[in-house]
């Protein structure tokens, strides 16, 4: 048995990636697959959080032990993740993130490789959306194979080429090869959001529905990324922001309410506003107009303003 990857992966003999390998059954996985492909230019990468002890210890003891196997480049950190908690105030789903990222630019700066792979797959995907539909964010709004990122200066590309592929697929896969792995157990614990629609929600609606609802969600995410790709197609043909980067207010408010919509989120993100829901949206919109207050606070102290037909963020 073999998984099928993404169709937009076309490997490369010449050029290096760096694998984000945890030790867990789906980068190990992504790793095997990989190397039966013939890919054999990588650079593992591995980020021991220090959360679970001697286990974390043992999953970069496993990385270390497959990269001395393969006779693959590798390369192991050991960062505080609680501690970093305590200094910047973040969660320690994004702590651990961001270390990830932060690591994956220096190994990228080291070896001259800017294409980071990720073994995210289509159950993530599916997760993702759910978490990100719950929270309030405006749309189907899932992970892309494809998605760039600067960090420290650094320009990544971070792929993930099994992100159509089932969880049960890698299962299987990993079964038919005898594939040994790292086990997290905290991934059971009911704990962080993520692990609970994991474990509970995503089982429940499975047996709810008869069938896997991942595949349905993800169809309705590629869907959705069809109709925003038009809009943005239609948004270009106008000129939403004045010379100063500022929104231009005699246009936008010619414009259809999803186009509007869709100018003022891409504004905000381009502005490096976080966590934009619709309600935030709603907000921003309604000061477009001048039959309202011409100010809406946003996150981090900042504002999104009204003042002579312009829009922006100060």
């Amino acid at each position: 048995m073999s998984i099928t990857l993404h169709p937009e992966f076309v490997h490369s003999d010449q050029d290096p990636y760096l694998l984000a390998l945890s030790g867990g059954r789906d980068s190990v996985a992504l790793l095997h697959l990989l190397l039966s492909l013939g890919v054999e230019n990588l650079v593992l990468c591995h980020v021991n959080h220090g959360l679970r002890g001697e286990e974390s210890d043992l999953d970069a003891a496993f990385v270390e032990a497959l990269a001395k196997k393969h006779q693959l480049r590798c390369e192991i950190s050991k960062i505080d993740v609680k501690q970093r908690m305590c200094d910047k105030g973040e969660s320690m789903e994004l702590a651990a993130r961001l270390s990830r990222h932060e690591y994956f630019a220096y190994c990228a700066s080291k070896h001259e490789c800017r294409r980071v792979l990720l073994a995210h797959h289509a159950d993530d995907q599916a997760e993702t959306v759910l978490f990100k539909l719950l929270r309030g964010s405006g749309g189907l709004q899932g992970m892309s194979y494809s998605s760039g990122h600067t960090v420290a200066d650094e320009e990544l590309e971070l792929l993930r080429p099994l992100l159509f592929t089932p969880r049960e697929e890698i299962n299987k896969y990993i079964k038919t090869h005898g594939i040994t792995y790292r086990e997290d157990l905290s991934n059971a614990e009911a704990v962080a959001v993520r692990n609970r629609l994991r474990n509970e929600v995503m089982p429940l609606l499975n047996d709810i529905m008869k069938r896997d609802v991942s595949m349905s969600i993800n169809r309705a995410v590629s869907i959705s990324a069809l109709q925003d790709k038009a809009l943005r197609e239609a948004l270009q043909q106008h000129e939403v922001e004045d010379p100063q980067g500022r929104l231009f207010l005699p246009v936008i408010n010619t414009l259809p309410a999803a186009l509007k919509y869709l100018a003022l989120h891409d504004y905000l993100k381009k502005q490096g506003v976080s966590n934009i829901s619709y309600q935030l949206l709603d907000e921003c919109l309604d000061i477009l107009s001048e039959q309202t207050s011409s100010k809406v606070n946003l996150p981090g102290g900042r504002f999104f303003r009204r003042k002579q037909q312009r829009a922006f963020v100060e």
